[in-house]
């Protein structure tokens, strides 16, 4: 058994650059990696230890980005370096709700402690969350929120503040601009309290304040940079030289966007002004090319919150409803000095 624990560990340090960066495979820290239609399947549902262990359960929504690697990432390399007290099954739901319900229901089945995931919408979580409830198995919901009507059925959220994001960006847009100018939206997956939320702190607030930028169009661009860069060259089909600004709802898409803009021969961070939301690496180095304004940080290293978080679960123990991690906002002058500090 040690042997074997030793080569996990060790395949797992090879795999990541760092506790919060880079890709990770998905495993499971008691069980054999599976992909999600095995892992949700009841048929294939493995036994919970029962060892004195914190068992969590964590239905990651997939792959779509940069930013949601890290976090995969360092939920994993958290477990993996705390076997002696912790077991993490993992199932990765490939963008797709129904896969995620599907995992969830697996773990009541386990009975594992604690059930943890982010949300890849909003609505639609009712009744698979009243089974937790009813199977006294406590949730934490990560990085995004559900819709009002389930406030009582889930017991923490440890997630930004995303009407504060979308603030911030509409902050450095406008001043950017000079309060005046033309600019479109990149939106994140269409239900996504993220996307939501983001959308309504950047419109709200650039309406409010800077009335005399035009937001020309806003299209969904799913939070991944592929999509990003479609999404944006339709915008420049459609309005060209008009496009002062680009605000993304996270730094893949605003990736993306830069691609379409140097493809379609404008110069991106100086025609056109770019602002995105995560803080990841790629924003950064980005930012000191020249080629993007801003990125509003989303830190995706909430491991040590959710597992602590968890473990008072487990315990009994009350915790607080929602839980805010602490973003920062960095503009391209900022860029290189802080690059070197980033881990995802």
């Amino acid at each position: 058994m040690k042997k074997l624990l030793a080569m996990f560990l060790a395949l797992t340090m090879t795999m990541s650059l760092a506790a919060c960066g880079g890709t990770a495979s998905v495993q499971s820290t008691e069980t054999p990696a599976a992909n999600v239609e095995e892992a949700a399947t009841p048929a294939a549902t493995p036994t919970k230890a029962d060892d004195g262990k914190l068992v969590v359960g964590f239905a990651q929504i997939g792959q779509e980005s940069g930013w949601r690697d890290a976090e995969t990432n360092d939920i994993q390399w958290y477990a993996a370096r705390n076997t002696d007290t912790l077991q993490l099954e993992f199932a990765d739901a490939q963008q797709k709700q129904e896969n995620q319900i599907k995992a969830i229901r697996n773990f009541i089945e386990m009975g594992v402690d604690v059930i943890a995931f982010p949300p890849v919408v909003e609505t639609g979580w009712e009744a698979v969350l009243t089974e937790c409830k009813e199977a006294g198995i406590p949730v934490i919901l990560v990085d995004r929120g559900v819709d009002a009507s389930c406030e009582d059925l889930y017991d923490c959220k440890i997630a930004s503040d995303f009407i504060w994001e979308g603030e911030q960006a509409a902050k450095v847009m406008g001043d950017l601009l000079g309060g005046k100018g033309k600019i479109v939206e990149l939106e994140g997956t269409v239900g996504a309290s993220a996307a939501t939320d983001r959308k309504t702190g950047f419109d709200d607030y650039m309406a409010a304040n800077y009335p005399d930028v035009e937001i020309l169009a806003s299209q969904t661009g799913d939070f991944t940079r592929t999509l990003g860069k479609e999404v944006m060259e339709s915008f420049l089909k459609t309005y060209g030289a008009e496009i002062n600004g680009v605000y993304c709802h996270n730094d893949d898409m605003a990736l993306g966007a830069i691609e379409a803009i140097k493809e379609a021969g404008f110069k991106p961070g100086e025609d056109i002004k770019i602002i995105g939301v995560d803080g990841v690496k790629g924003a950064f180095e980005a930012m000191v090319a020249g080629e993007m304004n801003c990125t509003v940080e989303c830190n995706p290293c909430l491991a040590n919150q959710i597992f602590e978080t968890a473990a008072k679960l487990k315990a009994g123990e009350s915790v607080e409803k929602w839980v805010v991690s602490i973003d920062g906002v960095y503009t391209s002058d900022q860029a290189a000095d802080v690059i070197d500090s980033r881990t995802y």
